[in-house]
């Protein structure tokens, strides 16, 4: 998926088409091609070719309000988007995002091997992760108060190499002025399985062609982090951010910790506070723009991954994103938890749910 939150005074919002390296499918709320409770897609996601041509001009013409979702009356709008990629923008990444280990691990005495898309080791639910298949539209409500989309997906057992079916829907909402809630949540049918769910949105508060988000300043509410070796696997350590380039608990430009980190960040922070309890768990701040987000979530860790990987990435009015054109913050649990029994447990039973909150707050500052 790919969603911008934007607003305007006195004007009506529209909706725009989305340039990018690949075509774009529409939302549709009863899409005859949904991958599960549905029929087949397309399975070359390469290609770009999720429906032909006939049938995405027929949605279109039926269901041309589902492409956006707008709040008049406090001039704001979130628009969703089907889009394929490379770099996971504004993807829903899942079963289990972010990195395990030699793309295996033990559940109950039995051993998992899952596909490995990066190296030796799994990132973000493997070759064909959540991130790369085609979701359905539950429901959804465009106008009066709390406009919201709920998409579902059914991941069947052994998806990439994972057990047990597991049922998947994640909901979006302008619940007040200026507040974007995500709400991830999973529910395995018959079989334990390891769920960590991660909404992978880029970043930039000045707008997606203001440049990089390098002089951003942002505050991370959380006081260790764990190391990485050489694949970006954590070593298993639990280290304190006081000084090292990771400490962000005061807010500060982003570049002011960067100097001995050629690409930039991505590491996973271990979040102050309780997991399972909402807190506030960062700041960023533009002041060139004069705007300002505050993110609170219920998850252990957090991924923070500056961009620095982006390079002649296609977007949107012919714009081509390079190294730092923006940011992710990922809520998350600790990358590879699978295989250490230190971190926290991604494991779901059967009959418990997964559930991944998320609340964006945008204001201006002065």
């Amino acid at each position: 998926f790919v969603e911008s939150l934007s607003y305007a005074h006195d004007t009506e919002v529209t909706s725009k088409d989305v340039e990018s390296s690949q075509k774009e499918t529409e939302v549709v709320h009863k899409s005859k091609h949904e991958e599960k409770g549905g029929e087949k897609v397309n399975d070359d996601h390469k290609s770009g070719s999720d429906v032909d041509k006939k049938d995405k001009k027929k949605e279109h013409d039926v269901h041309k309000k589902d492409d956006h979702h707008e709040k008049k009356e406090h001039d704001e709008k979130l628009v969703i988007l089907f889009l394929t990629d490379k770099v996971y923008f504004g993807a829903t990444v899942g079963r289990v995002a972010n990195r395990i280990g030699k793309a295996q691990f033990k559940l109950n005495g039995k051993e998992y091997k899952t596909t490995a898309n990066d190296g030796k080791n799994t990132l973000h639910g493997g070759k064909k992760g959540f991130g790369d298949v085609v979701w359905g539209v539950k429901k959804h409500k465009y106008d009066g108060k709390k406009p919201h989309i709920v998409f579902t997906y059914t991941s069947p057992d052994g998806d990439q190499g994972f057990p047990g079916e597991v049922n998947v829907t994640v909901t979006y909402k302008l619940d007040k002025e200026n507040e974007l809630s995500v709400v991830m949540e999973a529910k395995p049918k018959d079989k334990a399985t390891p769920i960590n769910l991660a909404h992978h949105s880029y970043w930039n508060l000045g707008g997606h062609n203001a440049g990089d988000i390098l002089s951003e300043e942002i505050q991370i509410l959380g006081s260790s982090y764990t190391p990485v070796d050489s694949e970006l696997i954590p070593t298993g350590e639990i280290s304190p951010v006081k000084g090292t380039s990771y400490d962000f608990l005061q807010l500060r430009p982003i570049k002011d910790n960067m100097k001995d980190l050629k690409t930039g960040y991505d590491i996973n922070y271990c979040l102050d506070g309780k997991a399972d309890k909402m807190r506030k768990i960062v700041e960023l701040v533009d002041k060139k723009s004069g705007r300002k987000m505050e993110l609170s979530g219920n998850q252990p860790g957090l991924q923070f991954y500056t961009g620095g990987l982006l390079k002649d990435i296609k977007g949107k009015n012919g714009t081509t994103y390079q190294a730092f054109a923006g940011l992710c913050l990922e809520t998350q649990g600790y990358p590879n938890s699978v295989n250490n029994p230190k971190f926290p447990s991604q494991i779901v039973e059967p009959g418990k749910t997964y559930k991944h909150t998320m609340l964006f707050k945008f204001s201006i500052v002065s």
